[in-house]
């Protein structure tokens, strides 16, 4: 099966405002929130689901690999282990609202979808394409 694009709101909810208020030092969950569709427009999205996914009828619809890049991104920047990761998925409001899964009582991930994709993201070198390519445009459209 093929990752379908993940394609969370740009806006904040309420909800998400409330959260965002609360939120003192940790600006990166902030910032990625507000431009994770610039990060991750639907043609970065194929051509992460190209490079790291097989077509097959076989097994659960896969994670957008979108969502699962946002994770491991805030994962080195806050330094936590995977168990730790999945831990925030569904206990900090920050991890949620940056990963579009508020509230969520179970992560949208688990661990043996994280370790995948990290290495398959490693060996096909996506984590340095991702790394350069949009940076870059981040930059740009932002007058940097």
């Amino acid at each position: 099966m093929r990752p379908v694009p993940w394609n969370p709101p740009i806006e904040l909810s309420s909800e998400e405002r409330q959260v965002a208020k609360r939120i003192r030092k940790a600006k990166l969950f902030l910032l990625l929130r507000e431009i994770r569709h610039e990060l991750f427009d639907d043609q970065f999205q194929i051509e992460l689901a190209d490079a790291i996914f097989k077509d097959s009828s076989v097994g659960k619809c896969p994670v957008p690999p979108a969502q699962l890049a946002l994770a491991i991104i805030l994962q080195a920047y806050t330094g936590v282990s995977d168990d730790e990761l999945i831990e925030a998925l569904i206990m900090d409001r920050r991890w949620q609202l940056t990963l579009d899964c508020l509230d969520c009582e179970q992560a949208p991930e688990g661990i043996g979808t994280l370790v995948r994709f990290r290495a398959a993201l490693i060996a096909c070198e996506g984590d340095r394409r991702e790394r350069r390519t949009h940076s870059r445009n981040s930059r740009k459209k932002r007058g940097i």
